[in-house]
Formats: structure tokens, sequence, C-alpha cells
């Protein structure tokens, strides 16, 4: 999780390196029958560990579409990392990917990192040894197509020139070599996306409050709350000492929507990910709670120096589920958790508990300016305007940045109007959220409410893929509520604020006068019930959550 605040397109476009919004942050091209199982394997786990989203090719489909699938991953990629081994040039598989990885290279600006895995750049430059009669092999096969086997050639030639990590050179264990390569990619991701993050204005302060220099790296077990309402930044708060921080612990796990996972029944799942992001593996099988305590007790975690994120808890069973004790984890431990209820960590005895003020005047504005201008100042002629607006934001980041983006583009007469609306709120921020809902098309409208009441923490193509069975303009709705800040998209997961989910089940709720059976949109398998069970149905009803019955899914128009 610590790349996850990065928001990425699923379809980047292959025209040029300075617009791609790339889907993985690498691709492993390797020989399977050489490092699958070993070498490719731990360098999987260990990049998956760090948050760095990753594509393997797992031999699963048909040749035609196995092809495509990997052709277009790379398109998507921004580093691929090629695991060069004795046998790699055998393969005319991996010869025609490694191709499309070089043509990528040179036209879209694809980062390619070569490992030379018991094999020196040497022998892939001069193509001798193993790879000699590899070619030797592929001049038979292909006479009638000679260009190809030349094209393979030139290609090797060109990734041998490249630099990387020489293996054979290294006397040292695998596992030394593979966290230098984690650590270097960490190192150009975070150098891709220096630029200014207008979601950690105001951060680093609160940083430096949260853990002064005194704490240091001791042998105690540190834990700390995040509390505070909706919208404060908590998670972010608690993503930005993760990503700081995180290279000094010898295993580490970003644990987010724990609340909503757990009303899902998926706690067991939370314990699974615990396990494998910090012990670095990932075939753990947990299948229920109690097992899972008794897994994470064992598991040797308590020799272990860990950082440990837990984002959003609302119930003391959780922590007790997933951080009972300060023996379940090493010395020097670090244990971090957000929440809305102070109780709860004074229920697990969290001695520690920092409650954020938002953001100050000078933060505040800057914040809302980047959103609403693009620019850290306010434009000629809305100066007090702005000053009015980010006044009644309170310093609340999530206000803040969905005004900011209600406003962009409009009007010093707009912005007067939703002054004026904003002066009837009087503080109430799901009225003040509203402003942006309200300003959206009916289609739109309708796409944010199905995401609110229905989707949480999802795929995006799962929910772009339900909701364009209903008849709606899916992919488009969801980058419009993006750049509406009403909708996050982080990698491949789809996410939405808890506030803004409230609002959008606060209206559906209004609409329709607190009678079920009018409801537009039935998320609760309760209430489901008692509509069912007492015929309360109407056609007012456009869709229900059926997850319990039918698989995850949404029904519209029922």
């Amino acid at each position: 999780m610590a790349l996850a605040e990065r928001k990425r397109e699923s379809s980047p476009s292959p025209s040029s390196s300075s617009s791609r919004q790339p889907k993985y942050d690498v691709f492993l091209s390797f020989r399977g029958e050489d490092t699958r199982t070993n070498f490719t394997d731990h360098l999987y786990v260990a990049l998956k560990q760090k948050g760095i989203i990753t594509f393997r090719d797992e031999e699963e489909l048909k040749k035609g579409e196995r092809i495509s699938k990997l052709f277009k991953a790379i398109e998507e990629t921004q580093f691929a990392i090629i695991i060069l081994s004795k046998n790699y040039a055998s393969s005319t598989w991996c010869l025609d990917e490694l191709t499309k990885i070089i043509k990528c290279k040179d036209e879209i600006g694809l980062e390619v990192l070569p490992v030379f895995y018991n094999v020196s750049p040497s022998i892939v430059r001069k193509q001798t040894e193993t790879f000699e009669q590899a070619f030797i092999d592929h001049q038979k096969r292909f006479e009638d197509n000679i260009e190809k086997v030349e094209t393979w050639r030139d290609t090797l030639k060109k990734v041998a020139d490249i630099s990387g990590w020489d293996l054979h050179l290294q006397n040292r264990h695998e596992f030394e070599i593979i966290q230098d390569i984690v650590k270097g990619i960490m190192e150009k991701l975070s150098s891709k996306f220096s630029s200014i993050n207008e979601n950690l204005i105001g951060i680093n302060s609160m940083v430096e409050e949260l853990i002064p220099s005194y704490v240091g790296f001791g042998k105690d077990i540190y834990m700390m709350g995040i509390c505070g309402m909706g919208g404060l930044g908590k998670t972010t708060l608690a993503s930005a000492i993760y990503d700081e921080y995180y290279d000094h612990f010898e295993g580490s796990s970003f644990i987010a929507n724990v609340r909503e996972r757990s009303e899902k029944g998926e706690l067991h799942k939370l314990q699974q990910q615990l396990l494998d992001e910090i012990l670095g593996r990932s075939n753990t099988k947990i299948y229920n709670v109690q097992v899972g305590v008794k897994e994470i007790k064992s598991s040797g975690l308590h020799h272990k120096k860990v950082l440990l994120v837990l984002d959003d808890v609302n119930h003391r069973d959780q922590l007790e589920k997933l951080a009972g004790k300060d023996d379940w984890f090493g010395s020097g431990s670090w244990i971090i958790i957000t929440t809305i209820d102070e109780l709860v960590l004074k229920q697990h005895r969290v001695l520690k508990i920092y409650k954020p003020n938002g953001l100050d005047d000078n933060d505040a504005l800057t914040l809302f300016c980047l959103k609403a201008f693009n620019e850290e100042q306010p434009k000629e002629g809305y100066m007090q305007l702005t000053q009015k607006v980010v006044k009644y934001a309170s310093g609340l980041p999530l206000a803040l940045v969905t005004l900011g983006s209600f406003l962009v583009g409009r009007t010093v007469e707009e912005w007067q109007s939703a002054f004026d609306s904003l002066k009837n709120i009087k503080g109430d921020i799901h009225k003040i959220l509203k402003i942006s809902y309200d300003g959206l098309e009916e289609m739109w409208k309708e796409i944010f409410l199905d995401i609110a009441c229905f989707f949480g923490w999802i795929y995006k193509d799962k929910v772009i893929e339900v909701l364009e069975n209903c008849g709606l303009n899916a992919r488009i709705g969801i980058s419009v509520l993006v750049e509406k800040s009403l909708l996050t998209i982080n990698g491949e997961w789809l996410t939405m604020h808890d506030l803004l989910q409230e609002m959008g089940k606060k209206i559906v709720c209004q609409e329709s006068g607190g009678n079920l059976g009018k409801q537009s949109r039935l998320w609760l398998n309760e209430d489901l019930i008692d509509v069912l069970t007492n015929n309360k149905g109407t056609e007012a009803i456009q869709a229900i959550n059926c997850r319990y019955w039918f698989g995850f899914q949404v029904f519209k128009d029922v």
C-alpha cells in the first residue's frame, strides 16, 4: 500500500510517455522453467509486499488470449524487469515478449531493467554458450523467417547494454539482492511521483507532531491512534507515516478499510493479508477468525520488528483479532490505528492518541487553490470569494478538495451563488459535500449513488461491468466523478470516502421519506428481507444488493 495514493487510469494512451497513466508499476519477464518457483517468485512477493503493482504471467490462458494479455500489460506498465537466465533465449515466447518490451521502451518510454541471473551480460550480448545453442535451433526452425531471428538477436544485444543487476558477479544471498532491486524500484517510483501532491498539503507537519524525534526506533512496542471525524485526512496521515518509515522495519502491512471489510465478514482475510505482507509470502489460507488469531500468534511475528497500519477501525474486536497484544510483534514495532471512535482506542489500551485539528489557514488555502485553480494562489478577482469558501470549510481537507473540484472553471457569479448556498448550510459537512453532487448530470448522479450504496472498495473493472450491464455509461461516469473528487482510483481499486458514501445513502433515504418500499436502492440485507417478507416493494425500487444469494451483483429496475 505504500504507493496507494497514486491515481491511474486503466487504459493508458500508447502515444506518448508524458500522457501515459500506467496500470502496473512493474512487468516481470522471465523463463518460467528457470526461475518461476525461486527467484522470480521471491521477487514478485517482495514487490507486492511493498505495494508495488506487479504483473506476472501465470500461464493460465490459451495461447492467443495470453499473448494479447501480455502485450497489453506491457503497454500499461512503467518498468519492465527482465530476468535473463541461462535458458531465456530458448523460449520464442520470451523473445517475442522481449521484442515488445524494447519496442515500448523506444515508443512510449517504458523503462527496462535487466537482471542477469547466473548469466553474464557478455553472454547475452554475444549470444554464446546456451544462448548460442538456442539460436542455432531457432535458425533451423525459422529458416523461412530469418528476419525474425535477427530481430531477436538485435533485441538481446540492446538489453545487454542496459544497466541492471548482474547477479553472477555478486557473492551475496538472493534475498539481499532482491531487497536491492525492490529498493531501486521504490526509489524510481518515488522520483516519478515527486511532484506536488495536493493530498499531502500540511501532512509533513502532522507527521513531525505525531512522531517526535525522541521516539526513535527503540525496543518498545509503539502503539498509536489517529482519531477524529471523517474527512480530516487520518488515512492520508497514516499513509504518509507508512511511506516515510516502512523501510526501517523488517516487515510492514497497511490494512485499509477495516470497518467496511469486517462488516462484510472479511476479518479473516485481513488477518491473511497481514501475514502475507509482513512475512513476504503469498499462500496463507485462513478460513475463520479464530484460526487467524492462532496463526498470527504462532507465525514468528513476535520476532519481527514490524510496521502495521489498521485503517478505519470501529470496533474493539477488530483490534483484538488483528493486533491483540504487544507480544504478538517484535521489539520496536509500530502499530498505527485510525478511527473516528476514541473509545475503541481506550478499550484497547492505546495510550498515544493523536487528534488532527484540520489544516491551518495557509495550508487550507493552498489545498483549495490547487484544486480550484491548479496553482497555489487564487486567480485575479477570486481572492475574496476564495477566502470565504476556505473559511467555511474549516480546515477539513475533504471539504476543501470537493469544493475546489466543484468550482474549478466557474465564473465569479457562479462562485457567489455557491457561497450563498454555503451560508445557508451552516457547517453540515454532508450538505457542503452535496453541492458537488447537485452539480452533476442525472446519469452521473445515478452512478454516484450506485457506487455509494453498493461499492466501497472494489476492482474498478468489476464496477464498470456491473453498471454498464445496467445501461449506465460507467467508464466515462467514473472519470467524471474522479474529476469532481467524489471518487478515487487507487491502482486497480475504486474507492469512495466514508463521508461521501454516507452522504449518498442519506440522499437515497431522504428521497424515499424513510419508506423502505419506496427507496430507490436497498443495500442492507435486513432491509431487503423486510421489504420482501412484508410485501412492501414498489416500482420506486431500482436496485438491490443480492451478493448473499447470487454473488456480488446489483440488479437494476427490479
